[in-house]
């Protein structure tokens, strides 16, 4: 392998959206510090940031969360992609392709200003909570429920999903967790939404490449393992034991580490206080007291510190998320992030084109024809 093999420390592109700062584990969006964001914004405040580079005045975000809880509300031929593909397909896949069919349904399908780019991002936010709690719906046997445009984005998200209106504290621990999501600098999701968008492919190819990637195992995915985890393990009494004899075989303990956080990801700080806090108002901590044993176990055993997908799976389970959708519903909140990427790459393009290493039989090679071979 070469020094640069996946990429690594390359720097790819100028963006001014987000960095990453691994070794004193800080993740700003726009200069602003993730945990500011996380304790006083809103999911669409983070939006506009992320768009719009500046928090919105009260009026402008008004009108944005309006805007894009118009975009919930779906045209009746993406029902029906919802209804057919959720029978047949997984949800990352079901997902994948109603987004790549959207501009069917756009009104600005082939427009390419940035205004109308901007408009596809808004509405594509709104639509993506949607058709993933319509997923949800079909794949479980029930209604679809239509969105409620003067809802918030996680109220309405969360209704969506279970049919009736969520507790406050569910509401506003899911918002943090949207908002811890939006973004996360070149991840392979976002780069991939930035080569697609540097060929001057629209936003919705840009989308599903970013989707498309995500539903890698190696990218999505790891919270939904981690939930898998605690349910095998099942009670309290039953973590060291258990802990203990994954770690003797070797097995990687899903959640823990991070290609670049050399400290604790600052998005797992939020995650574990609200799966905490809404353990406790549900009355059920089982969850985040296996995980918390977990954590104390990993971090003097191996000495790593949980990532964002470590605590997400408890807090998604407790509100009523079923662990099939903790990928997709990663999406739901990066879909922020991408949009903001593609519209970026948009206003400064040039095409992504970067060379290999060749590592290949030695040039020129002699040869032969068919026959002698």
């Amino acid at each position: 392998m070469t020094e640069t093999s996946g990429l690594e420390d390359v720097v790819a592109a100028d963006s001014g959206i987000c960095t990453v700062e691994g070794e004193k584990g800080v993740l700003s969006y726009r200069g602003f510090d993730i945990h500011v964001l996380a304790e006083r914004s809103t999911f669409e405040e983070v939006c506009f940031l992320l768009w719009d580079g500046r928090l919105p005045r009260a009026d402008e975000l008004a009108a944005l969360t309006a805007e894009i809880g118009r975009g919930r509300v779906l045209p009746e031929r993406a029902l029906e992609w919802i209804d057919k593909a959720g029978r047949a397909l997984s949800p990352m896949d079901a997902l994948r392709t109603i987004v790549s069919a959207l501009p069917e349904t756009d009104p600005d399908a082939a427009a390419m200003e940035p205004a109308a780019n901007r408009r596809k991002a808004v509405r594509l936010t709104g639509q993506l909570a949607s058709i993933v709690a319509g997923l949800h719906r079909v794949r479980e046997g029930r209604p679809f429920v239509p969105a409620d445009p003067g809802r918030t984005h996680a109220d309405d998200f969360l209704r969506m999903l279970g049919g009736e209106t969520a507790r406050a504290a569910a509401v506003r621990a899911f918002d943090v967790a949207l908002i811890l999501h939006a973004d996360h600098e070149l991840n392979a999701s976002t780069f991939a939404a930035r080569v697609t968008a540097a060929t001057l492919a629209n936003i919705h190819a840009a989308m599903t490449s970013a989707i498309g990637t995500l539903g890698g195992p190696l990218h999505g995915g790891a919270n939904e393992r981690v939930m898998e985890m605690l349910f095998a393990i099942g009670t309290l009494d039953r973590v060291d034991d258990d802990l203990r004899a994954r770690l003797a075989r070797k097995e990687r303990i899903m959640g823990f580490g991070h290609r670049v956080y050399r400290t604790e990801d600052p998005r797992a700080t939020h995650l574990r206080a609200m799966s905490r806090e809404v353990a406790e108002s549900y009355g059920e901590t089982r969850w985040y007291d296996m995980s918390r044993r977990i954590e104390q176990i990993v971090n003097a055993e191996k000495k790593l510190n949980a990532n964002v997908d470590f605590y997400s799976a408890s807090l998604y389970h407790l509100l009523g998320i079923p662990r099939q959708l903790f990928t997709p519903i990663f999406a739901v909140s990066r879909v922020a992030g991408w949009t903001a990427h593609v519209l970026e790459q948009y206003a400064h393009n040039r095409l992504i084109r970067p060379r290999a290493e060749y590592t290949g039989p030695q040039y020129p090679q002699e040869y032969v024809e068919i026959g002698k071979r």
